[in-house]
């Protein structure tokens, strides 16, 4: 059984990631605020939005909390289900005429945005994985289309399934934590507009959350796949009708093709 500083330090390095895993805990009401993490108006004297805070704790490895009353942007507010869902919102009207044809495609939005439920949760706790002191809901880890595809090869050998993920260019914060954290799955998402603007996620970058308990299933993957050339470094061949493995070129021939 590996320790959550060993699975952590594998994964960063196997997979060489840019940033620091996110640990994500969702804080209950009852909950207290932890002390020894920066509270953006306590702290910083002003708000930030969800994607601000992720950067910072991904890039800079700060421990960070932010509550229903930090948040500047409103869509994980409503997706967190720190406060009940606007009619206003479920209209449509945020996402019209900007980036809707219509209020009934921004209400179309609005009404699939995944949410949590209301009055559960007061704010969201965030730091590196490897450092974090608390039990996270899910992790995050931006990654490459590269690394995401390794990524999904460890899950198919974990026991042969694929991830099936809603993506949107919108509010990757809660796409990117409450599927995962509702189907206790893995879950891929798409950073959004203002998570790339204010947030600086890298036009290359994607985003995949787990549950912690599927962190070691998903480390044996990357280094048993890798042991057979699937995992990093990619060993490029362009040749011509390359070498398969014993399995294609044997379900190749039951298809009719001339080996």
């Amino acid at each position: 059984m590996r320790t959550k500083e060993e699975i952590t330090t594998s994964l960063r390095n196997f997979l060489g990631l840019r940033s620091y895993p996110i640990a994500v805990r969702m804080l209950r009401m009852d909950e207290e605020i932890p002390q020894d993490a920066t509270q953006p108006l306590r702290d910083m004297g002003h708000h930030l939005s969800m994607c601000q805070l992720f950067s910072l704790v991904r890039r800079q490895g700060q421990k960070m909390v932010m509550l229903h009353k930090d948040n500047w942007c409103v869509e994980p507010v409503i997706g967190f289900g720190y406060t009940e869902v606007p009619e206003y919102f479920l209209s449509g009207a945020n996402r019209y005429p900007e980036s809707a044809s219509s209020l009934e495609a921004g209400a179309k939005w609005a009404r699939n945005l995944p949410k949590l439920e209301p009055g559960i949760y007061k704010g969201l706790l965030a730091a590196p994985w490897e450092t974090c002191d608390f039990e996270p809901d899910v992790v995050m880890m931006y990654c490459d289309p590269a690394q995401l595809t390794h990524l999904l090869i460890s899950v198919n050998w974990i026991d042969g399934s694929d991830v099936y993920s809603q993506l949107s260019g919108h509010s990757a914060c809660v796409y990117a934590v409450v599927p995962a954290m509702l189907k206790h799955d893995f879950y891929i998402s798409v950073p959004c507009i203002g998570d790339r603007k204010h947030g600086m996620a890298q036009e290359n970058e994607m985003i995949f959350t787990f549950t912690p308990d599927k962190a070691e299933a998903l480390l044996d993957g990357l280094c048993t796949t890798a042991k057979t050339q699937v995992g990093f470094p990619i060993k490029y061949d362009v040749t011509a009708e390359y070498k398969l493995l014993p399995a294609y070129k044997k379900i190749g021939a039951m298809l009719g093709i001339d080996y």
